[in-house]
């Protein structure tokens, strides 16, 4: 299965830290942020990566190379600036869905490399598969969390296993699958943002969610940073 893995962020409240070194290869419990990441997914059947890159980048292909090393064929796709997640999706398509000259449609996950999360990537294959087979009744999965101090009004509900915007709001926990035909006529190269693009496809039903309840952590500062890198050391 395929993942893209969003590493391209200035990470701008963990300056001075990231003027040197890319955010996702900070170190927490003795690993990179985003090794931690590639390992959960790699475990979970998802090998084949794409990983875009902009504020520093090449530090992040350095260190990960190839992907060999982490049981996974890692691709990169280079931004000039941060293109958000959406215009980095767009832009990486053709790495993530190549076809090899056929038409293909095979869904894929899209993960922040900022987080921390013991979810099991595993538990998305069956949305894979049921998003290959129902598109385009069925678009998208998206896994939500409880609502993290930093943003306690949520973004989203999670209504009978769909995804709305009337109800109790939890927060988009930065994982999702999506199928390719959803991007098609976006033009590449632009910044462009998940959300609100995302919600013109709610009616029906048409994406999917869950509730996380488990270990999930957006690193966003150092006093975060410092406190996670201090659990999982111990």
């Amino acid at each position: 299965m395929k993942a893209m893995i969003l590493a391209a962020g200035r990470g701008e409240r963990m300056r001075p830290l990231t003027d040197a070194i890319p955010k996702p290869l900070l170190r927490v419990g003795g690993k990179a942020l985003i090794v931690w990441q590639i390992e959960r997914l790699v475990a979970g059947g998802f090998t084949d990566l794409v990983i875009n890159l902009a504020w520093l980048g090449e530090q992040i292909e350095t260190e990960l190379g190839d992907g060999s090393s982490l049981g996974a064929h890692i691709r990169y796709s280079y931004e000039r600036e941060a293109l958000e997640t959406l215009g980095g999706v767009v832009l990486a398509l053709p790495l993530l869905n190549p076809g090899n000259g056929k038409k293909t449609s095979e869904p894929f996950a899209v993960v922040s490399a900022d987080i921390y999360t013991d979810y099991d990537y595993g538990q998305l294959a069956q949305q894979v598969q049921s998003i290959a087979a129902g598109y385009p009744k069925h678009v998208a999965h998206f896994v939500l969390t409880d609502n993290p101090p930093f943003h306690p009004t949520g973004d989203m509900a999670l209504v009978n296993g769909a995804i709305t915007r009337e109800g109790k709001r939890l927060n988009y926990g930065n994982i999702g699958i999506f199928h390719p035909d959803l991007f098609e006529g976006l033009k590449r190269g632009e910044k462009l943002k998940l959300f609100p693009w995302a919600y013109q496809f709610l009616e029906g039903n048409r994406i999917t969610g869950e509730h996380f309840r488990g270990v999930w952590e957006n690193v966003g500062t150092m006093e975060q940073l410092t406190d996670l890198d201090h659990r999982l050391s111990r």
